[in-house]
């Protein structure tokens, strides 16, 4: 059994510690207690074939088995699939999309989700994707990690370190840039929907996603920029202005929170483990940190315990 110290408790260094603690190591994640890392942030969509429309092959065939990693270990997991819409003027964008992506099957949408009645003539649906609360699985991680004698409380390292800090592990890897993403969460007690609700636009693409309580988080932006500042009241616009075009029922929504987060990403927006000075680097999730997260640590512990690591210069 060997120590190992996890930097950063988001959603990869917490996905890094549970597999660890899986094998019986002894582990202690050291994280930045006075901010949210940009995994809390997140949507929570486990959805490769729709991302596959913007990303490389890799998100489909690694994401497409973190559903199953994901059930496995939190119980937040809603397998509902996605639904994709466009309003009618953008029935092209719908096209385009059905040309770029995998898995799914043409529906009306209020066959889906009755509340779109009305709303659009047709849609997509990807019926094996799924999504979680990334919040409840932070904290349910957490807690088991925890339970399993984890430590969280430490300052300085004291094993074998594994960098997941994202964008905070810029000045050590090159090439690390940050992507600005812009989100609100919702409140309201008219409108239900099951699963995530994507809206295709040529200028601003979103999604809604439900959550617990009547809540929903609509996102987000990708902004080239390393402004971790309060949302622009630009992306509030748009992003409520879709939300009003999904269903005007949210235009009495409250907004209940609104933030902004810095996601990490190499250039060709794909996740690397990188080893150099005695340390791992497992970062540039983009935005497909929930769904990539699993494999990419089950590939870290792979390269670890099979003694596959080479010491390279990032």
């Amino acid at each position: 059994m060997s120590r190992w110290t996890v930097l950063g408790c988001g959603v990869a260094g917490l996905c890094v510690a549970t597999l660890l603690a899986e094998r019986g190591e002894d582990v202690e994640v050291i994280g930045d207690e006075t901010r949210q890392p940009a995994s809390w942030f997140a949507g929570g969509m486990l959805a490769p074939w729709c991302e596959s429309e913007s990303a490389p092959q890799a998100v489909i065939t690694l994401g497409q088995h973190s559903v199953g990693w994901w059930q496995q270990r939190v119980s937040c997991v809603v397998e509902q699939g996605t639904l994709v819409v466009a309003p009618p003027r953008d029935s092209q964008e719908l096209n385009r999309f059905a040309r770029m992506t995998e898995q799914h099957q043409w529906v009306v949408p209020a066959e889906i989700e009755p509340m779109l009645e009305g709303r659009f003539a047709r849609g997509l649906y990807f019926t094996r994707e799924a999504h979680l609360d990334p919040r409840l699985a932070l904290t349910e991680m957490r807690e088991k990690l925890l339970q399993r004698g984890v430590r969280f409380d430490a300052q300085q390292p004291s094993g074998r370190v594994i960098d997941c800090r994202g964008i905070h592990a810029k000045s050590e890897l090159s090439h690390l840039r940050a992507v600005r993403g812009e989100m609100v969460i919702l409140h309201s007690d008219e409108v239900q929907f099951s699963r995530p609700i994507r809206l295709l636009h040529p200028r601003f693409p979103c999604y809604l996603v439900p959550r617990r309580d009547g809540h929903f988080m609509l996102g987000a932006t990708m902004v080239e920029s390393d402004d971790a500042s309060a949302i622009s009241a630009r992306a509030m616009m748009e992003l409520l202005s879709a939300a009003y075009a999904i269903h005007p029922a949210l235009a009495e929504a409250r907004v209940v929170e609104s933030a902004s987060g810095l996601r990490p990403a190499y250039p060709a927006n794909l996740p690397e483990i990188r080893y150099h000075n005695h340390t791992y680097y497992l970062n540039g999730l983009y935005r497909h940190g929930f769904l990539l997260a699993p494999m990419l640590a089950e590939q870290l512990m792979q390269r670890i315990f099979g003694e596959q690591h080479h010491e390279h210069s990032a």
